[in-house]
């Protein structure tokens, strides 16, 4: 028989970005040339972002950037001039409502 992992339904893409998942939590990259959005949600339900903060460390072969990360309505946003081509590497820090400190990896597609 074959049975797929646990969670695995949950893992797919919401708004056609990259998902990586932390213990149970869904985070989700979705790149555009001006705005990189990060949404979490937990077990389907979006998380409460009010008092969340985080930076984004994008790593490409040539450079790395940093870039803040801003509670925009259901998601954490960058703004900026993303040039970035699949392979890039993501490493957000999201520091949730209360101090605790979450870090996601992504790779682009």
């Amino acid at each position: 028989a074959n049975k797929s992992p646990p969670h695995a339904h949950e893992a797919k893409p919401a708004k056609g970005g990259v998902v990586t998942v932390v213990k149970d939590v869904n985070y989700e990259l979705v790149v555009k040339p001006d705005t990189i959005s990060l949404y979490v949600s937990d077990h389907g339900k979006p998380a409460d972002l009010k008092a969340a903060s985080g930076k984004l460390t994008l790593l490409t072969a040539a450079n790395k950037t940093d870039v803040p990360l801003n509670v925009a309505g259901d998601r954490l946003e960058a703004k900026g001039n993303f040039n970035l081509a699949p392979g890039t590497k993501a490493m957000a820090v999201v520091t949730m409502a209360g101090g605790a400190t979450t870090t996601v990896r992504f790779t682009l597609k």
